[in-house]
């Protein structure tokens, strides 16, 4: 019948649900939080950026562990508004969960922690190694309670004051660092004094400037770029 739920997903979420306890999270509504998040990969990221609005950086998986520049982007994002680790409740979830842990200042991070919840994702042909659903799989409500419980920052309960207008990709087309001639290697020359990754993508670098500055100081940095 069309418009019908799967049973089989609505079980996963029941389940979820069941382990997590109930949410507030409203339909549709999209959550703000002071802290970044780091998740393992880009599905990870998908789903969650459903939920929440902040900087979600993530690890490339186990790639965190040769990837020096991308690890310094994590502590400097902790360092400026704090980092909520959301890995997989599996094993190699942990194993990354305890790299972050040994380069990262403790009191700079928050650990949110998934239910263990049996099952595929859509787009998997077969469960992972452990048969545990990742971040990806979890429902909305879900991923609300558990940065609840790691202690997220909720700006819209902690009376925050009024936000100022985000930097745009016309920005950074102003300052020459998108969608011109040498705009790819002004901003390479950029991420290397910001010691940043020297392979982000002007869309990453936008979300780096708006998430680890505040407005004057992103503009001061495209102005001196």
């Amino acid at each position: 019948m069309q418009g019908a739920v799967n049973p089989a997903r609505r079980d996963l979420r029941e389940r979820a649900a069941e382990v997590i306890g109930p949410a507030r999270r409203e339909e549709n509504s999209m959550l703000h939080i002071r802290e970044a998040i780091v998740v393992e990969g880009r599905y990870d990221k998908n789903a969650l950026s459903q939920v929440v609005d902040t900087l979600i950086l993530e690890t490339g998986g186990f790639q965190i562990f040769k990837d020096p520049e991308q690890m310094a982007l994590l502590e400097r994002a902790a360092r400026r508004r704090g980092l909520i680790v959301l890995t997989d409740s599996d094993g190699a979830g942990f194993v990354i969960r305890n790299r972050i842990k040994g380069v990262i200042p403790a009191q700079l991070i928050k650990h949110a922690y998934i239910p263990d919840v049996y099952g595929k994702e859509r787009r998997k042909r077969q469960p992972g190694k452990e048969g545990k659903l990742g971040v990806e799989g979890m429902p909305p409500a879900v991923l609300e309670q558990v940065l609840r419980r790691a202690g997220a920052a909720f700006l819209e309960e902690n009376a925050p004051e009024r936000e100022t207008p985000r930097l745009t990709k016309a920005d950074l087309f102003t300052a020459g660092l998108s969608g011109g001639e040498g705009s790819s290697e002004k901003r390479r020359a950029l991420l290397s004094r910001l010691e940043l990754p020297e392979h982000m993508s002007a869309n990453a670098l936008l979300a780096v400037l708006n998430g680890c500055y505040s407005r004057a100081e992103a503009e001061e940095i495209l102005k001196n770029a």
